[in-house]
């Protein structure tokens, strides 16, 4: 028994075929000038998909800026209401 059939080599010579047959038509000016088209336009999507991406960046960079002041500014209000507090507690305690 052959593992290989008739039918298998003749799909192998006919992939064979159809690759050198491509391979020459991309060759061609027509084709070519498609591929070139069709890798342009990707290159301009990749660039405008970096552009967003970039801006998401900046967002989110503005907003963790943000928080960590609205943070630092809260804690350094909640340390001046304490010390208000102790002061008055001290006051109350004086009298």
């Amino acid at each position: 028994m052959s593992v290989i059939s008739k039918s298998h080599v003749a799909l192998i010579g006919l992939g064979a075929l159809i690759g050198a047959a491509s391979a020459q038509a991309v060759r061609t000016g027509l084709v070519r000038g498609l591929a070139v088209k069709g890798v342009v336009a990707g290159m301009r999507i990749k660039d405008e998909y970096e552009g967003i991406v970039e801006q998401a960046k900046a967002e989110v960079d503005d907003i963790v800026a943000e928080a960590a002041y609205l943070r630092c500014a809260s804690a350094v209000a909640d340390d001046q209401a304490d010390e208000a507090q102790v002061a008055d507690d001290q006051a109350a305690d004086a009298q």
